[in-house]
């Protein structure tokens, strides 16, 4: 366990930070905008130690399709064209204050 924290400090440490601190100011976030506008590679430990140290974070369910909206607005992502974006569904997470 120690040696996948090390691990994912080392990859972006600024990344996760900056990922932790914009579910800390009460913004939703898919574990694709986690990839795409932060680099992370693992949302679940952010939300895992959100948890640990006392913090609510909510979840519900998103269309893929309106998570690529949100991408969009940052960065350019274009999905496969045969991929079937309106069946699939993304999870959403955001700290409840």
């Amino acid at each position: 366990m120690k040696f996948q924290k090390e691990v994912l400090k080392m990859l972006n440490p600024y990344g996760v930070r900056a990922a932790r601190e914009y579910l800390l100011g009460g913004k939703e976030l898919t574990r694709l905008e986690a990839m795409v506008l932060f680099a992370v590679p693992d949302l679940t430990k952010i939300i895992s130690d959100l948890r640990r140290e006392g913090y609510e974070v909510k979840r519900r369910p998103l269309p893929y399709a309106a998570a690529l909206r949100r991408v969009n607005e940052a960065a350019r992502l274009t999905p496969p064209p045969e991929l079937p974006i309106t069946d699939i569904t993304l999870t959403e997470y955001w700290v409840s204050r």
